[in-house]
C-alpha cells in the first residue's frame, strides 16, 4: 500500500524537523521545502496527499502558494502561522486553506488535525454507490463529480469549502440551515465559533455568483435562522 506523503513547507528548519519526527512516528513519508517556490515545485512533480503550509516564507507566502495550486489540485492545506487574529484566520480559511494553527503549537495537535483532515478527505473522495446528482437551477450548472459551477456557461472558480455550501443548499431548496449547521456538514467539525467563518465564505460565494447583478438571489438569508437557496 502507499504511504501517506505529506509536504511541509516551513523555512524555520527547527520548526519543520519537529514536524517531521512526529509525523513520521505516525507513518507518514514526510517532505521537506523551505520556500514557496520549492512547494509549488514539489507539489507540482510528486504525489502530495496532505500540505502543511507556513505563512510567511521567502519567494512566495503562503497565501500565494495557496492561490497558484488551489484551481489544479485538490489536497487538504493546513496553515502555520505567527498571526492570531480572527481575520488572518478567516482569510486564510476563505482563500483555501482546510485548517489554521497558530504557533506555538503542540506537534500532538497539529498530528492530531493532519489525521482528522486526512480522513475528512479520503471520506469525500471514495467511490460512491450512491452517485450525487448534477443541479442544473436556471442558468447554474453544478456538477459533484467534477467539482465544477458553470454559471451562464462561465465558469466560476470555487474553493473546496465554497463548493461545497453551495452543493449542500443547493441539493435542498428551500431546506433553511443554520450556520451552526452548515459549518458542523461542510467542515465535518463540532461547531464552536464558526459562524464568522461561515458567513464569509456565503459572502465570498454569493459575490463569485454575481448575486450583486440578480434580482431574486440563489442564496437567501433567513433572518435569525441561517441560509436557504432560493432555487
Amino acid at each position: 500500500m502507499k504511504r501517506i506523503s505529506i509536504l511541509i513547507a516551513e523555512d524555520e528548519e527547527e520548526i519543520a524537523d519537529l514536524i517531521a519526527i512526529h509525523l513520521e512516528k505516525e507513518g507518514y513519508h514526510v517532505i521537506k521545502v523551505s520556500d514557496g517556490l520549492e512547494a509549488i515545485h514539489a507539489i507540482q512533480t510528486q504525489s502530495i496527499d496532505l500540505l502543511i503550509l507556513d505563512i510567511m516564507m521567502p519567494k512566495m507566502d503562503g497565501y500565494e502558494v495557496t492561490h497558484h495550486i488551489r484551481g489544479q489540485h485538490n489536497l487538504p492545506i493546513i496553515f502555520l502561522s505567527a498571526k492570531t487574529s480572527d481575520f488572518d484566520k478567516v482569510h486564510g480559511l476563505v482563500i483555501g486553506a482546510d485548517d489554521y494553527m497558530t504557533k506555538p503549537f503542540t506537534p500532538i495537535e497539529l498530528v492530531a488535525r493532519v489525521n482528522a483532515q486526512l480522513r475528512r478527505f479520503m471520506k469525500l473522495n471514495q467511490p460512491k454507490t450512491d452517485n450525487k446528482l448534477i443541479l442544473e437551477i436556471g442558468g447554474l450548472v453544478i456538477s459533484p463529480d467534477q467539482r465544477t459551477v458553470i454559471l451562464y456557461d462561465e465558469t466560476i472558480e470555487l474553493t473546496p469549502k465554497e463548493f461545497e455550501i453551495l452543493y449542500l443548499l443547493a441539493s435542498h431548496p428551500k431546506k433553511v440551515y443554520s450556520v451552526e449547521n452548515i459549518f458542523q456538514q461542510v467542515w465535518g467539525e463540532a461547531y464552536f465559533e464558526g459562524g464568522n467563518t461561515v458567513m464569509v465564505h456565503i459572502r465570498t460565494l454569493r459575490k463569485k455568483l454575481k448575486e450583486d447583478k440578480r434580482k431574486n438571489k440563489w442564496i437567501k438569508t433567513v433572518w435569525g435562522v441561517g441560509y436557504t437557496f432560493n432555487g
